[in-house]
C-alpha cells in the first residue's frame, strides 16, 4: 500500500504496540501495509483500516477479533478519562479505538498521544 498514515494513527499504534512480545511484533511488522479504510464521525480518531494480508503474517493473537494492545489516557491532573484499544481480526491490524469514559475531557487520538509521550 502506498498511502501514508496519519500521523496520530500512525504515532499512537506505535506507542501502543511498544511491547516487545510477540504479538506486538507482529502488529508492528504490518503497520508498513495498513491504510485507513475509514474514521468515526464523531472526532475521536477511531480509525478501521485496510490491510494487504499477501504482504504480511498474521501475529500470534489467535482466531476472531481480540483486543491486541490497549492502554489507558491521562491527563496533566492524573485523570484518566478513557482508553486506545487496538483490535486484530485473526492475527491483522484491523482498527485502533478511542474509549471515552468522561463527558467532561475530549478524548482523542491527539490527547492520547500527549498521554503516551515519554
Amino acid at each position: 500500500m502506498t498511502e501514508t498514515l496519519p500521523a496520530d494513527v500512525a504515532l499512537v499504534l506505535e506507542a501502543v504496540l511498544g511491547e516487545d512480545d510477540p504479538v506486538h511484533l507482529a502488529l508492528r511488522q504490518q503497520v508498513p501495509h495498513i491504510r485507513v479504510r475509514e474514521r468515526c464521525t464523531c472526532g475521536c480518531g477511531t480509525a478501521y483500516f485496510d490491510l494487504d494480508t499477501r504482504a504480511v503474517d498474521p501475529a500470534p493473537s489467535g482466531p476472531g477479533t481480540v483486543v491486541a494492545a490497549e492502554v489507558q489516557i491521562f491527563t496533566e491532573d492524573g485523570e484518566c478519562p478513557g482508553e486506545v484499544l487496538v483490535f486484530a481480526q485473526g492475527g491483522y491490524l484491523s482498527w485502533v479505538e478511542v474509549c471515552s469514559w468522561s463527558d467532561e475531557i475530549e478524548v482523542t487520538l491527539a490527547t492520547a498521544q500527549r498521554s503516551l509521550r515519554p
